[in-house]
């Protein structure tokens, strides 16, 4: 898919927290790219930095946190550095949200139509009764029955799943360009995920909206994104085209991560892989690789120097396996 003209394009971001032990990297130079239309899978263990990285896209990283370096432009147009107060207008009728848990989004105070109608008459010009005829219309779209009748009741009304369609209906309010996907089906079951899956990958084809969905789970990134990002102590290990990726890891970690997930092809005898070790915290990353300690292909460089992401066939893996420069060492076991 052509990234040519992406609709979001973010470059070396860094988002650090300062504490009194000091400042930690959350998020240490980072750079990636999506277009219309496409959904990228971001994937990492607890504590990769996923969902700091879609916090500091749409401008929710709250101090002691700080965006410390790089850019986040949004077709074309910078947004890292803009006030809070523009910021605000973009987040919502430009980039839309989508929490785990649909609670945290939804107001249980105040009726289904009170929320939509709000948000479209926030950021559109629509009147009170054509606004009512949007929401409607949404909540029809994201598959919620009898929506008409629906649209009154309150967020503790609806089932888990159904409270998800609700506030992706809320997050398509505005036509968004960018929608940004935080673990979206992890409170819900395996069967309403894929019905929320599926939703997603429909949406995005159809509005031609670019989603970043934030997920731990790699059934859910093979099921639903176009390219997928794997992410290890705040940096990219690996991103490339989600089936290559799946099925030709290239980074240590992706591979581990890929020959964690259980297969019906394979012999039910055969053992999963296990990535021994654990992620480091902010405090202690290592020097070099920040996966050295846990790698089965580490050698000296790889202990002292930080690998930058390389080219190689659709993928940018950042790994000194990969680099064709002669100072490489010899492996260690």
């Amino acid at each position: 898919m052509s990234v040519l003209h992406p609709v979001l394009s973010v470059r070396d971001l860094r988002v650090e927290f300062v504490t009194r032990r000091g400042i930690l990297k959350a998020i240490d130079g980072i750079s990636f790219d999506i277009a219309k239309g496409e959904v990228l899978g971001v994937v990492g263990e607890s504590g990769a930095g996923k969902s700091v990285t879609g916090s500091a896209v749409i401008g929710l990283i709250d101090p002691p946190g700080r965006i410390a370096g790089g850019e986040i432009h949004l077709s074309g147009m910078r947004i890292d550095n803009l006030p809070p107060e523009e910021m605000r207008r973009v987040r919502g009728k430009r980039i839309g949200m989508i929490f785990q848990d649909p609670l945290t989004s939804l107001n249980p105070l105040y009726r289904v139509s009170e929320q939509l109608i709000e948000t479209i008459r926030t950021h559109t010009n629509l009147s009170a009764s054509a606004a009512r005829k949007r929401a409607i219309d949404l909540l029809a779209e994201v598959g919620i029955p009898a929506p008409d009748k629906r649209i009154d009741s309150y967020p503790h009304e609806f089932s888990g799943g159904m409270r998800q369609r609700v506030v992706i209906a809320l997050a398509l309010c505005a036509e968004p360009e960018l929608i940004i996907a935080d673990e979206p089906t992890t409170a819900l079951d395996v069967s309403v995920q894929a019905q929320i899956i599926s939703l997603l990958k429909r949406l995005g084809r159809e509005h031609g909206t670019a989603i970043m969905l934030v997920t731990h789970d790699m059934g859910v990134i093979a099921e639903t994104a176009d390219r997928v990002a794997v992410m290890y102590a705040g940096r990219i290990a690996e991103i490339g085209p989600v089936r290559d990726v799946v099925q030709n890891p290239l980074h240590p970690y992706a591979k581990g991560l890929m020959g964690a997930i259980p297969s019906l092809e394979n012999d039910s005898s055969e053992r999963l892989v296990q990535i021994p070790g654990s992620m480091p915290r902010l405090s202690a990353i290592p020097p070099g690789c920040p996966f050295n300690p846990r790698c089965p292909n580490v050698f000296d460089r790889c202990r002292v120097e930080r690998p930058d992401p390389i080219q190689h066939s659709e993928h940018r893996v950042a790994c000194h396996l990969y680099d064709q420069s002669p100072v490489r060492s010899e492996a260690v076991a």
